[in-house]
């Protein structure tokens, strides 16, 4: 199956954020430049990531990056090609959003089947797996607990993530982004969460196109999710989730994420 690596934003909160983490010079000046996926641990995030991808037989990948990256192309066509995936690129002009990042993968998808996911994330590979098993779009429902016992995120951070209202048969009925209080506490102690990863076909495409902007005037993956559901009348199968992710969001995170990542050999 194809997948769609979102890899072009700049990671603002990776710069801003923790100034005081001691890291190494390679680390550092990763994470100064913003290139959240490119941090090394022994080899670059991204590595790991893909090669979760190669495990669940996800061989065929493209990075959504910015005109400007110069870094992950020549890493990956020049100092260090994958050997069990085949990478390719596409060009996401402006930082318009990540619904505007899939549809600059439109080329690389065609009419087939393809996943969606963030760089600075790693999943397990048994829910790349679970959604190449599906047959139509779907996307991962993390549970709250497993989520927070099995990752290097924190309660207070899970609580901001998108909350997922899910029917009994396992449909997706809407996605409620950054919910108050009292919505999440409606949902229990072990809601399902929302983690950007997704599986596609085609007609999100025309989601991606028609969806309203948010606040911030970026057209978002999410929200794109739910106009599909809502608007299109689209069917999206959600597969229960009850692991752990490693998120790459902010500089504290680094020590961590290299602690757990320390047994891994990615082969990419």
């Amino acid at each position: 199956m194809k997948a769609v690596v979102l890899a072009r934003g700049r990671g603002t909160r990776m710069q801003r954020h923790d100034r005081s983490v001691a890291l190494d010079l390679e680390q550092a000046a990763m994470a100064d430049a913003g290139l959240k996926s490119m941090i090394p641990f022994r080899r670059p995030f991204l590595d790991y990531v893909l090669s979760a991808l190669a495990d669940a037989g996800c061989l065929d990948v493209c990075l959504v990056v910015g005109p400007d990256d110069e870094v992950m192309r020549r890493y990956y066509t020049q100092e260090r090609p994958p050997e069990r995936v085949r990478v390719r690129f596409a060009v996401q002009e402006r930082p318009l959003g990540t619904a505007n990042a899939v549809l600059a993968a439109r080329p690389f998808a065609g009419v087939d089947p393809f996943l969606v996911l963030n760089s600075d994330n790693y999943y397990p590979a048994g829910v790349f797996e679970a959604l190449a098993a599906l047959d139509g779009p779907g996307l991962p429902a993390f549970r709250r607990l497993a989520l927070i016992r099995q990752s290097n995120i924190d309660p207070v951070r899970v609580r901001a993530f998108a909350i997922l209202r899910i029917a009994q048969d396992g449909r997706l009925l809407d996605i409620i982004e950054k919910p108050d209080e009292a919505t999440a506490a409606s949902f229990g102690d072990n809601f399902a969460v929302s983690m950007n990863c997704w599986r596609f076909d085609a007609s999100i495409f025309s989601a991606c196109r028609d969806v309203a902007p948010s606040e911030r005037g970026e057209v978002e993956l999410p929200n794109a999710v739910r106009h599909a559901v809502r608007v299109m009348g689209l069917r999206f199968q959600t597969v229960p989730i009850d692991a752990g992710v490693l998120d790459l969001s902010r500089r504290g995170d680094i020590p961590e994420v290299g602690r757990r990542l320390a047994g891994i050999d990615p082969r990419p």
